[in-house]
């Protein structure tokens, strides 16, 4: 994991991205911890496995949202999440007994060029929880990545990303 910026390579070729995806409708299908802990890890381990290095995730009942860089040998972005959700969807119905249920609508990739503009996001997607009125401290939610960086980078990262003003990106959030 890059925490919490984004050295210039991985800015330049093969690129950062901001990755959201949202369930049918926005139903909220993944509604108890295996089954969110069923998505975060598939979505996870599916980005890691093609080569792509996941900086930040959030992990929600009806959506999510992944900052990501790319390798030198990373899979298409296309491939990767139509994967994600033909298991997760099949994963999902089975364990609700349910058969050709939609479950995904689909997903919204921005790349990302500029540092400020990846720091920005970086931090909301680490902020997503409270956004949601889920938790009062991002930490404290299990299905994000914030815990992880507060862990691991230098308070005066943390204090920096958190600063960041987030309240103007455009990220389809209507959740």
């Amino acid at each position: 994991m890059i925490w919490p910026h984004a050295p210039r390579h991985c800015l330049d070729a093969g690129g950062a991205y901001i990755v959201t995806a949202g369930t049918y409708l926005k139903k909220h299908v993944f509604t108890n911890p295996e089954e969110l802990d069923f998505v975060e890890s598939c979505i996870l381990a599916l980005l890691r496995n093609r080569g792509w290095q996941v900086s930040a995730w959030a992990v929600f009942s009806n959506h999510y949202h992944v900052v990501i860089h790319a390798e030198p040998s990373a899979g298409a972005l296309r491939d990767i999440f139509k994967q994600a959700h033909v298991e997760t969807s099949r994963w999902i119905n089975n364990r609700h007994d349910v058969s050709e249920r939609k479950v995904w609508f689909n997903y919204w990739d921005t790349r990302l060029t500029f540092e400020r503009s990846y720091l920005a996001r970086l931090a909301y997607v680490h902020q997503n929880p409270i956004k949601h009125g889920l938790v009062a401290v991002a930490s404290q939610y299990r299905w994000c990545s914030a815990a992880a960086f507060e862990q691991k980078a230098p308070s005066s990262r943390v204090k920096t990303l958190y600063a960041m003003k987030i309240d103007s990106l455009r990220i389809p959030d209507e959740f």
